[in-house]
């Protein structure tokens, strides 16, 4: 039996509306910055509500680059840098981890579960520890300034993996038995049973590994040397650790509300599958 209680109704409700203004306010704060001029944004105090320059500071930023100094590229070149830096790495993840998850899962061969365990001991293993060989390797295979080079050394995931092959387990052998039967080749079985099924875990990784890959700051950093390769964190971060000057704090906001944008679009537009890819088990 549930008690009716108000007090507790109403701290609860409480505590989530605290909970989202303290979440909030930095990324309103954040837009307001960028409807206002460098100037009002040098005066004290801040302002806390929307100026007159939104469509031109968005525009300047897009079209010309920071604060439009010679050599710095419009920054829909980064956004789209870092789209095709994430969805490299999120598709790249996805299909590496669910074919190699079948392959452990399915299949019967030598040393299975060493390979396993061996793709698992992977996570104590980030990018950060292995960045060095990462780099030699890369560069003399030619591949800076490119976007195999952001793509391809990352798309490695022992997490992926994992799920995938939890998911695998749990899926009734009936299923494998009737499709073999019928005389569905292992591919068959995989393609038109086994991926429909992972519909929802899909969603779920490809949410999560996006985010991880349009984030991505310290391998695009080593690996790119011209602008025309750099994503949009490494834009932002660049602009905002100028030597001798003032940054251009309306365009700098600006482009961190165009940079928030893409990974808010694609969580809103999966939400439903990525939530129910969290808390289901699919059979």
């Amino acid at each position: 039996m549930v008690e009716n209680r108000p007090w507790l109704t109403f701290f609860s409700h409480l505590t989530v509306i605290v909970g989202v203004i303290i979440i909030a306010f930095p990324i309103w704060m954040t837009f307001v910055a960028s409807t206002h001029d460098q100037a009002t944004m040098l005066q004290s105090p801040v302002p806390m509500w929307p100026g007159t320059h939104l469509f031109e500071n968005y525009r300047d930023v897009l079209e010309r680059g920071y604060d439009g100094r010679p050599g710095t590229v419009p920054l829909y070149v980064t956004l789209t840098n870092s789209l095709v830096m994430a969805l490299g790495v999120a598709i790249g993840k996805i299909l590496i981890s669910i074919i190699s998850a079948f392959a452990i899962v399915y299949f019967r061969f030598p040393l299975r579960m060493t390979f396993f365990w061996m793709i698992f001991v992977t996570l104590m293993l980030p990018v950060e520890v292995r960045i060095v060989p990462t780099y030699g390797v890369v560069a003399n295979l030619g591949m800076l300034d490119s976007y195999p080079g952001l793509i391809i050394p990352l798309i490695a995931s022992a997490t992926a993996t994992f799920l995938f092959r939890q998911f695998f387990l749990s899926v009734p052998d009936e299923l494998a038995e009737a499709a073999r039967v019928d005389g569905a080749s292992p591919m068959r079985f995989f393609w038109d049973i086994l991926l429909p099924m992972s519909r929802t875990s899909i969603a779920a990784l490809f949410v999560i590994q996006f985010i991880y890959g349009w984030n991505q700051y310290l391998w695009p950093l080593l690996i790119t040397t011209k602008e025309s390769f750099y994503t949009i964190v490494m834009n932002v971060s660049r602009q905002a650790n100028v030597v001798d000057a003032t940054p251009s704090w309306n365009l700098l906001m600006a482009m961190a509300m165009l940079a928030m944008l893409p990974p808010v679009l694609v969580v809103m537009s999966m939400q439903r599958l990525f939530v129910r890819g969290l808390v289901e088990t699919e059979k």
